[in-house]
């Protein structure tokens, strides 16, 4: 049996945009998503926003499954659940 982490990325109206098995490129996505000229990319956590990075990404989902972290800007959102994939 093969257990593979995957990442869904949805849009700020939960429209699905993707599946990645890459951290890195799921976190490139969100980004890509939500970037916007006028104002920055963050991740919002409980209380806290923080600036996005695959670092904090890796940190916030070590050994959590079926969890999302919500990417931020000025009118965009993304929104990254992590889930498994088992064959």
């Amino acid at each position: 049996m093969i257990k593979i982490n995957i990442y869904c990325l949805f849009d700020w109206e939960d429209n699905f945009k993707g599946v990645y098995s890459s951290l890195q490129a799921v976190h490139t996505a969100a980004v890509a998503l939500c970037s916007n000229t006028t104002s920055p990319v963050y991740i919002r956590l409980s209380h806290t926003v923080k600036e996005p990075t695959v670092r904090l990404l890796r940190k916030i989902f070590k050994g959590q499954m079926n969890v999302h972290v919500e990417y931020v800007s000025q009118g965009k959102s993304a929104k990254i659940l992590k889930t498994k994939l088992i064959e």
